[in-house]
């Protein structure tokens, strides 16, 4: 059965391990758990919708793929529509980063016996790693990609074995090959992995914001009261230490489109 889903579900398929009871939390027209269930890489799927028009949509392409016997679609919010204990694998993707972890928060319970969380927030990614740095769980891996020009990042992580396992995640500083030192609060913005491997992609996604970001502190530059002056200095400090950051990782990228044309208009 050849099911074209987009290569950003690609991507997020490749997480999730074979033989998982998936529960793909709003699942958009049931697609990565058709894609999979179809290449026979979980035994089971639950896909949920939080509203009847997609709901209905996703009932419609599970039938007509005829995998009505492998994936059951539910209506609820979140993880309201998964017992505790049911799913081994759990996906949330296509959404913001603070509605992922309302997701999780609210349906903490719902975690116990998930031993894979496949996390893919469209904004907020930093909200995400502190959410699951403060509730045990271990960020295994992280990567990066475009499509259709836009930049998604997803996250992988299973329980923590303990509260040692997950300092390695997340040191006090970590000193990078190039010694540049990271706090650990620049580690849950960048993303310990992705910092690290510092793809073209992510020195992409962060010319980016830090073009955002110039822009945002050029409106600021029209208001003279007190509070916005010392609202822009932050952001300056902020955008310096950013560019420095960027920079520093740039310089190691010789294949990259900027290193040919020297640094982006930022």
């Amino acid at each position: 059965m050849n099911i074209q889903i987009s290569e950003r579900l690609k991507k997020i398929a490749s997480f999730v391990p074979e033989g998982s009871v998936l529960a793909d939390i709003g699942s958009d027209h049931a697609l990565l758990p058709i894609f999979l269930a179809a290449q026979e890489q979980i035994a089971s799927a639950i896909a949920g919708e939080v509203n009847e028009g997609p709901y209905r949509a996703s009932c419609q392409n599970v039938r007509q793929h005829g995998l009505g016997k492998v994936i059951d679609v539910r209506l609820g919010n979140g993880l309201s529509v998964v017992q505790q204990g049911e799913a081994s694998c759990i996906t949330i993707a296509g959404m913001g980063g603070s509605l992922i972890c309302t997701i999780l928060e609210e349906g903490k319970d719902k975690l116990k016996g998930v031993q894979r969380l496949v996390l893919q927030p469209n904004v907020g990614e930093e909200q995400v790693r502190i959410w699951l740095l403060k509730n045990g769980w271990y960020l295994e891996h992280e990567t990066i990609l475009e499509e259709d020009q836009k930049i998604y990042e997803i996250l992988i992580a299973r329980p923590a074995i303990s509260a040692d396992e997950l300092r390695l995640n997340y040191p006090v500083t970590a000193t990078l090959s190039h010694q540049l030192t990271l706090t650990k609060e620049e580690l849950l913005l960048f993303g310990p992995y992705l910092v690290r491997e510092h793809s073209e992609v992510f020195l992409n996604k962060w010319a980016g914001e830090l073009r955002k970001l110039g822009r945002v502190m050029d409106n600021m530059a029209n208001s003279a009261s007190a509070e916005s002056i010392e609202k822009r200095k932050r952001f300056e400090e902020h955008y310096k230490r950013l560019k420095e950051v960027w920079t520093c990782l740039q310089k190691e990228q010789p294949s990259s489109n900027y290193s040919k044309n020297g640094s982006p208009s930022l």
